[in-house]
C-alpha cells in the first residue's frame, strides 16, 4: 500500500476547486450541476481552474443528467468536449458510456480513449450500474482506464466496502481503484482498513447561502451554491494519514 492517500475533490464551481488546493488534494474532479449528479462543466470554467490551480484537473464529461446511454448528438458533443479539455491543459477526464443492458459500451470507450490520449482516464460510477462489476472491471483494464470511481454499487462507499475490497484485490494494481459516494473524515479511516484503497473521492459540500438582499417574491429561481468543506476535507486528510500510520 503507498504511504500517503490521493484525494479527489469533487468541484463543483472554481471556488471548491480553490478549496480543493488549499487543504492538500490531488486531484478535481471539476463539474458542473451538483442537483444532475455532475454534468461537464463550461469552457470558461475549465480554463479558469486550469489557469488557477496546478492540482491534477479531470472534468467530467457528461453532457446531460439520467444514463449514460447516448445518442449521436450527445456523441458528437461528446467529442468535442473532450478535445477541448485536451487542448486547455487538462490532466485526464471523468467518463462513461453504457449499452442499453447497462453493460460497458466497450467500443465506444475504445473511442473516448483514443480522442482521450495522452489524457487519462477515469471511468466514473457508470461502473456502478453494470450487471457485473467484477467482468466490467476486466473490461476497464483492457481498455487502459487509469481508475475507477465507484461505491462498490452500493448507496455510498461505507455501504459498498465488501464490494469494493474484492475489486481492489481483483484489479492488483492494474487499475486504481476509487472508492467515492459518502466519503467523509468520520469513516476514511474505515474505508481505507476495509478496502485497502490508496485513492478516495468526494465532494464535502455544504451549502452556502445566498447573500443578495432582495428578494422577488414571485421568483424561486435563486438561492445558495455548493462549496467544498474546508474544514472537512483537511480533517478528511488528517484522519487519512493517520490510518495509513497505523497499517
Amino acid at each position: 500500500m503507498a504511504d500517503n492517500i490521493v484525494l479527489e475533490v469533487c468541484a463543483f464551481n472554481i471556488q471548491s476547486s480553490l478549496v480543493a488546493a488549499r487543504v492538500g488534494a490531488t486531484r478535481v474532479e471539476l463539474c458542473d450541476n451538483p442537483g444532475e449528479g455532475g454534468t461537464t462543466p463550461s469552457h470558461g470554467a475549465i480554463l479558469r481552474v486550469r489557469e488557477q490551480i496546478g492540482l491534477e484537473l479531470y472534468p467530467i464529461i457528461r453532457p446531460r443528467g439520467g444514463n449514460f446511454l447516448y445518442d449521436d448528438d450527445e456523441w458528437a458533443i461528446i467529442k468535442k468536449d473532450i478535445l477541448l479539455c485536451k487542448e486547455l491543459g487538462c490532466d485526464g477526464i471523468s467518463t462513461g458510456v453504457h449499452l442499453q443492458n447497462g453493460e460497458i459500451d466497450i467500443d465506444r470507450m475504445k473511442q473516448i480513449m483514443s480522442w482521450a490520449y495522452p489524457m487519462g482516464v477515469t471511468c466514473h460510477r457508470v461502473f456502478d450500474r453494470t450487471p457485473d462489476p467484477y467482468q466490467a472491471l476486466e473490461q476497464l483494464i483492457e481498455l487502459g482506464c487509469e481508475r475507477v470511481l465507484t461505491s462498490g454499487q452500493a448507496s455510498g462507499a461505507p455501504e459498498g466496502i465488501d464490494v469494493l475490497a474484492k475489486l481492489v484485490t481483483q484489479a492488483n494494481g492494474r487499475i486504481i481503484i476509487m472508492p467515492g459516494a459518502g466519503v467523509r473524515a468520520a469513516n476514511i479511516a474505515t474505508l481505507i482498513k476495509g478496502t485497502g484503497a490508496v485513492e478516495y473521492h468526494t465532494s464535502a459540500r455544504v451549502t452556502v447561502p445566498d447573500t443578495v438582499s432582495y428578494r422577488q417574491s414571485a421568483n424561486f429561481d435563486f438561492g445558495g451554491f455548493p462549496l467544498a468543506n474546508e474544514e472537512e476535507l483537511s480533517l478528511l486528510l488528517s484522519n487519512a494519514q493517520q490510518a495509513m500510520n497505523d497499517i
